[in-house]
């Protein structure tokens, strides 16, 4: 199995839900990562969609110290590369380029590429790589998907993520290679514009809470 990758089936183990967090201006991410935490949910991923994102980052690092702080939408080599320097626990890419398995190789940091079909996943087996990301889940097969991939590919866990939402997120844990889900219903757009981070707490724990 992949060094980094067996890292991060460690790092997971005990994580349900990992809240994906695209963070427009720099002044919410601290509270947004605290509001998170606060709701249980300790293992998190910064998407780099905003120009902010890397510096969110290094800042939830650093005054969040309870927090496990992974770097998301990770498309290229530099980014692989930027995130480690911020000092991510973790990267997530959407797909998967050979440019990024090099990458992966040479950077010490868990990695969580991402696949769309049974081709994909059964080459990043090839590689050593067992947990695997399934994006966008609800797109490609969702539950009835990762349910045809447990026989052929029963040791390979996955963390769907992509339009999952809180009511389908209960249903995906149950499944027997779900290590974990990504998904961002917790944190609403308009309740980050208006600072209801009670709010997102509350949603928080009501994802936590939720059991396989």
């Amino acid at each position: 199995m992949s060094h980094q990758n067996s890292k991060l089936k460690e790092m997971l183990k005990d994580t349900n839900i990992i809240p994906v967090m695209v963070i427009e201006r720099l002044s919410d991410a601290v509270p947004m990562a605290r509001a998170l935490v606060q709701g249980g949910l300790k293992t998190l991923e910064v998407t780099l969609r905003t120009e902010c994102a890397l510096e969110a980052v290094r800042k939830i690092i650093k005054e969040v110290p309870e927090a496990i702080v992974g770097v998301g939408s990770v498309n290229d080599a530099a980014q692989f590369k930027a995130a480690h320097e911020a000092g991510a626990a973790f990267a997530v890419s959407p797909g998967v380029t050979q440019k990024l398995l090099d990458v992966a190789n040479e950077v010490p940091l868990p990695y969580l590429p991402g696949i769309a079909t049974p081709s994909e996943a059964m080459s990043l087996r090839q590689k050593g790589y067992e947990v695997l990301k399934l994006f966008p889940a609800e797109v490609v097969g969702g539950q009835k998907m990762l349910k045809a991939l447990s026989g052929p590919l029963s040791d390979l866990k996955f963390c769907p993520t992509g339009g999952i939402s809180h009511s389908l997120a209960k249903d995906y844990l149950s499944l027997s290679n779900v290590i974990c889900v990504g998904g961002s219903w917790m944190i609403n757009k308009a309740d980050v514009e208006a600072g209801d981070w009670d709010k997102i707490t509350r949603l928080s724990h009501e994802a936590f809470e939720m059991k396989e």
